[in-house]
């Protein structure tokens, strides 16, 4: 489809950015085990394992969106898939939030975890039904929501890092420092 073609650079710069980042995160993940914080498994599946499926929604878009379709209706009934079953995983990531007792979220844990996935996830199953109609406006609405999807995913990486460093990291050196200091008093 000739509308595709013009949207070629932006799905290209979309799926790298998004493999690279899902690359990363395993580091992240792989760095963060040596010190699980309580009830990790739990805070693993309602904060990491969302941040992956954000990344890889939007590779998927984006290898989608470079496919050579003869028709609209054919990847318009996939992101409608991929917006529906968005939508039914922020429900899961809602309730698995609530759950976990490792990390108490407070608004923007919310808004980057919650609101702005159903943002994203329902412009691309709106755009699916607007695609037939309207082809031109449901392009940009699903570059739009895909996007975001990647933004989504950066930050909720970075919050994650962050939290990792800062608390987790540094709280067990200030309990060393705390034990080592009583070991001296002590002795």
């Amino acid at each position: 489809m000739a509308e595709f073609t013009e949207w070629d650079s932006f799905y290209v710069i979309i799926a790298s950015a998004a493999g690279a980042l899902i690359g990363l995160q395993f580091v992240v993940m792989t760095l963060i085990a040596e010190k699980p914080p309580k009830d990790a498994e739990r805070a693993g599946a309602a904060f990491a394992t969302p941040t992956i499926v954000h990344f890889s929604a939007s590779l998927l878009v984006s290898a989608l969106m470079r496919a050579p379709w003869p028709a609209i209706v054919f990847p318009a009934v996939l992101f409608g898939l991929i917006g529906g079953v968005g939508l039914v995983y922020c429900a899961i990531v809602t309730r698995r939030m609530k759950k976990q007792v490792a990390y108490q979220p407070g608004f923007e844990d919310w808004l980057f975890h919650v609101v702005l996935p159903l943002v994203s996830y329902a412009m691309l199953a709106s755009a699916a039904f607007a695609a037939p109609a309207h082809t031109q406006g449901a392009l940009f609405v699903i570059a739009a929501g895909t996007l975001l999807l990647l933004f989504i995913g950066i930050h909720n990486a970075w919050d994650a890092v962050a939290y990792h460093v800062f608390v987790n990291i540094h709280g067990s050196h200030a309990e060393a420092r705390h034990r080592k200091r009583k070991e001296k008093e002590t002795s």
